[in-house]
């Protein structure tokens, strides 16, 4: 499950917001403890405890004292946001910055988005590429 590209703990905390945005753990869901996470991934106890404390700090798990961790219930809107919002900055930012610096109109690029939107693949068609040109 683990690979040396990312820390042990950043692995489990993506992992279980996979879980929780592929529907496996659903809001109020009881999630493995940390000792149970450790046990079942021979890993040290304190590496899982570190996952869960940042999704807690994040607001996407919470603590039932006694009781165990839980998925916060609008855990699953919180991961969007903040999935939608890396992808602003990771990718449309520097599209927009690009496109600026080649003196390409942000209403060309919206008019491509549109056009090649609900094609397979993104693709367009050689009619909707005419179109934009």
């Amino acid at each position: 499950m683990f690979d040396d590209g990312a820390p042990i703990y950043r692995q489990i905390a993506d992992q279980i917001k996979a879980e929780i945005m592929n529907g496996s753990l659903q809001p109020g869901g009881k999630v493995m403890s940390t000792n149970q996470y450790a046990a079942f991934y021979q890993i040290n106890p304190a590496t899982a405890q570190k996952a869960f404390r940042e999704l807690v700090d994040e607001g996407v798990l919470y603590k039932q004292r006694g009781v165990g961790m839980f998925v916060a219930d609008d855990a699953r809107d919180k991961l969007a946001a903040d999935f939608r919002d890396r992808f602003f900055e990771r990718v449309l930012a520097p599209l927009v910055r690009e496109a600026r610096q080649a003196g390409i109109p942000l209403t060309d690029i919206i008019d491509y988005l549109r056009a090649s939107d609900g094609n397979a693949g993104g693709a367009v068609n050689q009619t909707e590429k005419g179109a934009l040109q």
